[in-house]
C-alpha cells in the first residue's frame, strides 16, 4: 500500500506492509514520525475535525474543532451532530460545545469568543 505522509510538510511517500490487519514494515520515510504516521493512518486512522455553528442573533459563525483526533469513520456522524448545533452567545474560546461527541469521548470546543449581542 502507498500513502503520502501529512505529519510534516515533505510529504513523503510511504511504502506500507501490511498481513492481518496489522503494519510489516514501512519504508520511504525520511523520519520517525513517518512511520507512526504509517501505523496509525493503517490500523486507526484518525482526524481532527474543524467547522462552523450558527449563534443565535448572528449573522457571525462560530469556529469549532474536536479536542482531540476521532476515528475517521465517525466523521459523518460528527458533522451531523455539528449540523444539529445552535449557540447563545456569549461564547468564551474553549468552551465546550458538543460534550462526547458521536460517543468517541472527545469534545467539540469553540475556537474563537462571541460577545453576547445587543
Amino acid at each position: 500500500m502507498e500513502i503520502t505522509c501529512i505529519n510534516c510538510p515533505v510529504g513523503c511517500l510511504l511504502q506500507v506492509e501490511m498481513a492481518g490487519g496489522k503494519v510489516l514494515s514501512v519504508s520511504g520515510q525520511v523520519c520517525k514520525r513517518g512511520e507512526i504516521y504509517a501505523h496509525q493512518e493503517c490500523v486507526n486512522p484518525t482526524r481532527m475535525i474543524t467547522a462552523v455553528v450558527p449563534v443565535a442573533g448572528s449573522q457571525m459563525p462560530l469556529s469549532v474543532k474536536t479536542e482531540q483526533p476521532i476515528p475517521k469513520q465517525d466523521i459523518n456522524k460528527c458533522m451531523a451532530e455539528l449540523a444539529a448545533v445552535q449557540v447563545e452567545a456569549p461564547v468564551r474560546m474553549g468552551e465546550v460545545i458538543i460534550r462526547n461527541v458521536c460517543d468517541s469521548g472527545v469534545n467539540i470546543i469553540a475556537t474563537k469568543e462571541i460577545a453576547r449581542t445587543v
